[in-house]
């Protein structure tokens, strides 16, 4: 299977120009290409979208018709879009109407340099120019992450006003010890939310619960931050038709950049909670993840707040990000219809009952008095609708999947995005300033000093007191949650 690692680049001012050079040229060729079918459309003449024609009438075009840009980058322009042509085209035979053929331009393009074109030196590149021009050669801010005999494909793209180089690489699937693979037999169903990214109900009674609430305090506070700069810059914002100042260009470069790093953290986020499940299903030696996909709410209207979560959810990135793990890891990912399950339908999982929705993530079924995490009870029942072996796979041998209800009795509790700002021990952001509390009466009746007095504790070291029983509330200050050190296991079950 391929893998690809997104790896920064540190460039000279003069690599940077070339760079976003090559990038124009490539935005060129696809304008090039539009105005070339839009000219055939006046004039009633079927349009160019076969990569083999488009490749002639690049030939056609003669050498140096887009700066530096070499045949092999512009052929990657052009196979982006009779990809995105051919894909328009059969999802509008397939009856979907929303399909577009592409018709926007685009100023910078990603380009793709194919195996045997490019040249990695362990931390540098060179990327192939136009006949005539001098190498390219940029330099890598870390490693590659795979041997140099396995990369196919080098990708030049810029995001968030910073150059990157995407490595494609051919991996083999993980290989393990006699009796330590996932074995397909075992499986476990997996429902997506917003709070609880992947709840994992899995056999024997094991389940994982990973939180996103730091990723959602991201995205809170990310919004926040946009409006208030918003409205910070709005007083510098050029008229419409003149021309922006300096001043206002750095304002806008300096947003991309915060913008460009919010996306980042996010990404990252979704990737360590997509290995958390991974490498739980590896360790249980689960090998079929049966995921419930949640994206057919994606199209009903629920009002501009509601609208706003569903579209920082990135539903399809999270199945891509889980499915592409478990394929390396040798693991089986089905994606079945989750309409009826515990999460959406409010129906308990043993008597298959209709009970009212909680407000909480804590459901109670009144009737057979079952009590635990819905997330779960909507895992646990995802897991049943696992497609079974055909006839003819019977035949051949091996294990039929289990259709039984198998609720969790042991709960695994792991957290995402521990890298985001106020994901720390006492989950304070430290863009918010810090709170100011009156000072204790004990330390002003002692005599401290004015600059200890009312002083709060940082985010990284918070203190315990000694002093509180067992069982009682948490000293930590209001809207904050209490300490939680390393996260362990907890046992629930029927009352």
């Amino acid at each position: 299977m391929h893998r690809t690692a997104r790896v920064g680049l540190r460039l000279t001012r003069a690599q940077r120009n070339r760079c976003y050079g090559l990038l124009r040229s490539a935005g060129d060729v696809w304008a090039c290409v539009l105005e070339v079918n839009h000219w055939r459309w006046r004039h009633d003449a079927p349009p160019v979208v076969a990569y083999q024609a488009l490749c002639r009438e690049l030939s056609a075009a003669g050498p140096g018709t887009f700066g530096e840009l070499d045949t092999t980058g512009a052929r990657s322009v052009l196979r982006r879009y009779s990809d995105a042509w051919f894909t328009a085209a059969k999802r509008r035979n397939a009856g979907d109407v929303t399909a577009r053929f592409p018709r926007r331009r685009r100023g910078l393009l990603p380009v793709r340099y194919y195996h045997g074109t490019f040249t990695l030196d362990r931390r540098r590149v060179r990327l192939p120019t136009a006949a005539g021009c001098p190498a390219l050669w940029l330099r890598l801010d870390r490693e590659v992450p795979y041997p140099m005999e396995q990369v196919r494909s080098v990708t030049l793209l810029a995001e968030g006003g910073r150059l990157w180089v995407e490595v494609t690489a051919e991996v083999p699937v993980t290989a393990y010890p006699h009796g330590a693979a996932p074995d397909p037999g075992r499986v476990a169903g997996v429902d997506l939310g917003v709070i609880h990214p992947y709840a994992v109900a899995g056999p024997d009674g094991h389940g994982l619960l990973v939180s996103g609430r730091a990723v959602r305090a991201e995205h809170r506070m990310h919004l926040a931050d946009t409006k208030h700069r918003r409205r910070a810059t709005a007083g510098r914002a050029p008229k419409p038709g003149q021309r922006g100042s300096r001043r206002w260009r750095q304002a806008r470069r300096r947003a991309r950049l915060v913008e460009g790093r919010h996306r980042r953290r996010v990404r990252q986020a979704q990737h360590e909670a997509a290995k958390t499940v991974i490498g739980w299903a590896v360790q249980h030696r689960v090998g079929t993840l049966t995921v419930g996909d949640p994206r057919g709410v994606l199209d009903r209207p629920a009002g501009r707040r509601h609208n706003l979560r569903l579209r920082q959810w990135q539903i399809g990135r999270a199945i891509s990000m889980l499915r592409g793990k478990a394929e390396l890891a040798g693991i089986v990912v089905h994606l079945v219809d989750e309409r009826g399950t515990s999460s959406t339908s409010s129906t308990c999982p043993t008597c298959r009952k209709r009970i009212s929705k909680p407000a909480g993530r804590t459901m109670t079924c009144r009737h057979c008095q079952l009590t635990g995490h819905r997330d779960l009870f909507a895992a646990a029942t995802i897991a049943t609708r696992t497609p079974g072996r055909t006839p003819a796979t019977e035949a051949g041998g091996g294990s039929s999947v289990t259709t039984a209800v198998v609720l969790p009795r042991t709960l695994t509790h792991r957290r995402a995005g521990r890298h985001l700002p106020g994901a720390g021990l006492s989950r304070r952001d430290p863009r918010r300033p810090p709170p100011h509390r009156p000072p204790p009466a004990a330390a002003v009746a002692a005599g401290a000093a004015p600059a200890a007095v009312g002083v709060s504790w940082p985010a990284e070291a918070r203190p315990t007191t000694s002093s509180n029983p067992v069982g009682s509330r948490s000293t930590a200050p209001r809207g904050e949650e209490p300490q939680h050190h390393q996260p362990g296991e907890r046992s629930w079950s029927q009352h």
